[in-house]
């Protein structure tokens, strides 16, 4: 049996105590007056049109450009790549000056709130750190420190922190040159991961009704600070587990000064041998390693309340793996070993200390290989990828947890990764994509990607599927994707193994996706599939998906020019489908192959239904993409139906690069 002493458990309230007061000043706060009601929202849309999609949340998010009020200034929406309002949720934020302010007012009973924003870089890279002043009815005041140490990325691939930096990769082609020569880039060049976000317990609880206000110091480091949005939450209290072995016993610092590493070690060879769960109480545990898990339950109080916290630390000598640096993160063993089995993590937060892209450094908030384990309620920040998990492994069970500012994926299902699922997963702001299955060298099966939220991925896509038999993605709401992907994406890339079985896609909801391809200098589609490595013949199936305010396409199949006539996609279909506004087509065919059409209904169009280019060899017989008409797609746009007999089955429309109308915001749905 354990027996902490009293003196690690009178660090614990201590510890809780300070998580929860720290900083707070003045008197309490005052009733609230008239405040105007709140816009609550869900990815910047009224909750009403993602109903039943997306991952379930404990807190409410409402929008800068939808605050109550605000001295500040509206960032007016923008889709181009490389701009603070593309990068912030729902497109537009609000940009404070010194001494500006902006209020919400809180939609509910709330002590804990969540700030996205960005703040400037320094002239050298690396980020400044700046105030902002929290107030509720100008009474409670406390003040926050933001950062930019852990944003702002420049450059080509895999991206760098100075801003002053010439071309990583002077050979490469670049769409900015202006010749053969790369003589037309000036610096900063492709400035990208503007944001980050704060967490703020705001150490007691506040009505329903009472007014947020975030107020920029005149004494500010930044000249300017962009607010994106709030989210505000009601925290329940801590998470206790007396039967356990506390890792305060074991000599743990919660107050995050020494090293915290060896005492949590200490605590599960001793839960392992016992057969207890590892409890990690309320506090900052410094971990700047990894933590190698298996066969063991370790419960924090929850991600409001237990945080394990680490630097990154520079290897003497790369690691056998390719790592230069290690840093905190809780490691499967490797699947090499055999991998782990039974782990069981839940109830805290990782914030890692990963401010530049190294893809061979495992600084990852969980890595390694885990069959038959959960992870659930954590809060994964400032690492590389939140999940990287590299199989083979099974029965892998993500879910309700939040990963935000990633310089890379959140969760990637890596190599041999079979029935497995994440959802209720809410992921904002990665540095590629949000949730990713890649069946590299042993092919991924049967796992799904279920009621996620995927939002701002400032690269590549929401949810990708690279390979894999018998793959769900189901009921997730993803938005706001940048460039180099979109929303939804399948894609014979990467070395990947071939798709076998059925991929599905069912009941997602995609809204402002649809990006335009820098490279290709082309819109894709808020779902897009791509045919590189090989062609895609397995059935892929598409079923009561939502595309809302697509950028350019709703839909997009697609290869590369270098491979055009060696590759096809075939054995698509798409049924019951809704689509509310393109700024081009609903349907993009650069490919060759077929897909059927059935109960596909649109409006708001902004081009012609099916741009279909085919193979671009425009052979007299039509274009080698055939559109089969099953029936029931109505509604078009600017030129009538988006499914009129005159395109049908191959006719070749083919526009490379059609203008783009804007589409209105979307609403209720009007079956057209």
């Amino acid at each position: 049996m354990i027996r902490p002493s009293l003196t690690p458990i009178a660090a614990a309230v201590a510890a809780t105590l300070a998580i929860m007061t720290l900083g707070a000043t003045g008197a309490a706060a005052a009733p609230p007056g008239d405040a105007p009601s709140p816009t609550v929202t869900r990815a910047a849309l009224d909750p009403a049109l993602v109903a039943g999609r997306g991952a379930d949340v404990p807190f409410l998010e409402q929008e800068a450009e939808h605050a109550a009020a605000t001295t500040g200034t509206l960032l007016p929406e923008s889709r181009d790549a490389y701009t603070l309002a593309a990068e912030a949720s729902g497109r537009s934020a609000v940009q404070l000056a010194r001494g500006e302010w902006i209020e919400f007012t809180l939609p509910a009973r709330t002590n804990a709130i969540t700030v996205r924003y960005s703040v400037p870089d320094s002239a050298a890279g690396g980020g400044i750190r700046s105030a902002l002043d929290v107030s509720v009815d100008r009474g409670f005041r406390r003040t926050m420190t933001l950062t930019s140490e852990y944003s702002w990325l420049y450059n080509q691939y895999s991206f760098t922190n100075d801003p002053n930096a010439g071309l990583l990769h002077p050979d490469w082609w670049v769409v900015e040159r202006d010749g053969p020569e790369p003589t037309g880039i000036s610096t900063p060049f492709r400035p990208m991961h503007f944001y980050d976000e704060q967490r703020l317990l705001l150490g007691r609880t506040f009505p329903a009704g009472a007014t947020l206000r975030l107020a920029v110091p005149s004494d500010a480091a930044a000249e300017v600070t962009t607010i994106d949005l709030v989210d505000t939450e009601l925290v329940g209290l801590p998470h206790v587990r007396l039967k356990a072995a506390n890792v305060l016993a074991f000599g743990a610092d919660p107050f995050g000064k020494r090293d915290a590493a060896p005492a949590i070690e200490r605590a599960i060879e001793l839960a392992k041998r016992k057969g207890l769960p590892v409890y990690l109480p309320p506090g900052v545990f410094r971990v700047d390693r990894h933590i190698v898990v298996d066969d063991v339950t370790i419960e924090g109080a929850g991600s409001w309340y237990t945080l394990i916290q680490g630097r990154e630390v520079a290897l003497d000598e790369p690691a056998p793996d390719g790592s230069v640096h290690t840093g905190v993160g809780f490691y499967g063993r490797p699947a090499a070993e055999g991998g782990s089995r039974n782990v069981h993590l839940s109830g805290f937060a990782i914030r890692g200390d990963v401010r530049e892209r190294i893809d061979t450094d495992q600084v990852n908030g969980i890595g390694g290989a885990f069959s038959d384990s959960t992870i659930e309620g954590l809060h994964i920040q400032h690492t590389k990828v939140g999940i990287w998990l590299d199989g083979p492994m099974s029965n892998v069970q993500i879910r309700d947890t939040m990963i935000v500012d990633q310089i890379a994926d959140a969760v990637n299902f890596h190599t041999g990764v079979t029935g497995s699922v994440v959802e209720h997963t809410f992921v904002r702001n990665t540095g590629d994509d949000g949730l990713a299955m890649w069946a590299e060298g042993t092919t991924n099966a049967d796992n799904a990607f279920r009621r996620n939220t995927v939002q701002t991925p400032t690269l590549a896509n929401g949810i990708a599927i690279y390979g894999g038999t018998d793959i769900t993605v189901e009921g997730n709401l993803v938005a706001d994707p940048i460039r180099e992907g979109s929303g939804l994406h399948a894609g014979s890339r990467f070395g990947a193994e071939p798709f076998a079985g059925t991929l599905r896609f069912t009941d997602n909801t995609v809204v402002r996706a649809g990006t335009f391809e820098l490279n290709w200098r082309i819109g894709l589609g808020a779902i897009w599939l791509y045919a590189l490595d090989r062609s895609i013949d397995s059935r892929i199936e598409v079923t009561a998906d939502h595309y809302l305010d697509s950028t350019y396409n709703a839909i997009m199949l697609v290869s590369d020019w270098g491979v055009k006539d060696q590759v096809r996609i075939d054995d698509v279909a798409f049924r019951d489908i809704r689509v509310d506004g393109t700024g081009t087509s609903v349907v993009s065919a650069r490919v060759a192959g077929g897909a059927s059409f059935e109960n596909v209904d649109a409006r708001n169009v902004g081009a012609v239904g099916i741009n279909n280019c085919g193979s671009f060899n425009f052979p007299p017989t039509g274009s080698e993409f055939t559109v089969t008409d099953l029936g029931g797609n109505d509604g078009g746009g600017t030129t009538g139906p988006w499914m009129a007999p005159w395109e049908l089955p191959n006719t070749i429309t083919c526009d490379d690069r059609p203008p783009r109308v804007a589409p209105p915001a979307p609403s209720p749905w009007v079956q057209p």
